[in-house]
């Protein structure tokens, strides 16, 4: 799938999303995402593998160096710039820190257009229905496509 069938060349991503509970930004060298076994057992991802292109985006089960992450996160904003997948850093509106991220990726069956996929820290995981209902309105509103996995959500 080529980034225009993606993402249309004509739509202009959305940036943000901001919510009482957390704001969203894209993905980038200045974000940290951890915790990676949380986020191997959080919905969607009921087997610890995040299936698909998502498959790139998961961390190694034993972490990962600083190097590796700040690898990672150029990755994921190269692939923003690319428009090929989003990625969003998941934000405490009071203090910045970083308490989940959300992934945009296009699905690799024909019955989606793409596969959202989300985590909170654990100790934020009261927000983890929340956000994923706050992106699915999002979606709908505002992101081009209509067909969309929320991997059981």
């Amino acid at each position: 799938m080529t980034a225009d069938e993606f993402a249309p060349a004509d739509f202009d991503p959305p940036t943000s999303l901001v919510t009482d509970s957390f704001r969203l930004e894209p993905l980038g060298p200045q974000s940290r995402c951890s915790t990676s076994r949380h986020i191997r057992s959080t919905a969607g991802y009921p087997d610890g593998n995040w299936s698909g292109v998502v498959a790139l985006i998961v961390p190694p089960a034993d972490g990962m160096t600083l190097e590796q992450n700040l690898a990672d996160l150029r990755r994921h904003a190269e692939h923003f710039t690319q428009r090929v997948g989003f990625t969003f850093t998941v934000l405490d509106p009071g203090d910045n820190d970083v308490i989940g991220c959300v992934y945009l990726y296009p699905s690799n069956s024909e019955e989606w257009d793409v596969t959202v996929q989300s985590w909170v820290r654990a100790d934020r995981s009261d927000l983890d229905g929340p956000l994923a209902d706050a992106v699915a309105s999002w979606l709908a509103a505002e992101w081009p496509w209509r067909r969309v996995d929320r991997c059981g959500r």
